[in-house]
């Protein structure tokens, strides 16, 4: 199983109700269960740590789009 697809597969079945409960805060996601909501990716990350090995749990603003979990980037590499 690939790391942390079970934490993110969690914050997407609960997206909707994590942005109407916390949104624009911080969860941290352990397993399938919520661990925290936070005021900031700091207060998160340090929390998360005291309790949990680094890569084992996941750190997600809640925002009611992909845009927070979703990143392009933008090259000019050509490939011939």
């Amino acid at each position: 199983m690939d790391a942390l697809k079970r934490e993110f597969e969690y914050y997407i079945a609960k997206q909707q109700d994590f942005v109407r409960d916390y949104n624009g805060k911080v969860v941290v996601i352990k397993g399938q269960a919520l661990f925290g909501v936070f005021d900031s990716l700091i207060e998160a990350m340090t929390a998360a740590k005291k309790e949990f090995a680094p890569g084992t749990f996941l750190v997600q603003r809640v925002s009611p789009d992909a845009s927070e979990y979703t990143s392009t980037f933008h090259s000019r590499v050509a490939f011939q």
